[in-house]
């Protein structure tokens, strides 16, 4: 017969059930987000390393085109490849409009 006849739950009980589970789904909740904003940082240290990459690339093109586009370089170039010169003042023809 002690079967037939429970004792009540004392008050607060549910409370503190609800309670309960609520504290422990917030600290899963912060753990989480800690991982997700973990993550996302090394995400965000990975293209900012990218972007410095890509940067100096990009420093080191302008260089390069800059050397290439040089005017003395481009005069070397003309005078020994194709054998141009700049004309005498005799051989300047002024057109008119």
């Amino acid at each position: 017969m002690s079967g037939l006849f429970r004792k009540p739950l004392p008050r607060g009980s549910w409370l503190m059930l609800v309670l309960f589970v609520g504290v422990m789904v917030s600290a899963v909740c912060v753990s989480y987000s800690a991982h997700w904003n973990r993550q996302l940082l090394n995400d965000l240290y990975a293209e900012l390393s990218v972007r410095d990459k890509a940067q100096a690339e990009w420093g080191r093109l302008i260089l390069e085109q800059s050397t290439w586009t040089a005017h003395n370089r481009i005069e070397t170039l003309a005078s020994e490849r194709l054998g141009m010169r700049i004309p005498d003042a005799a051989e300047v023809q002024m057109v008119a409009p």
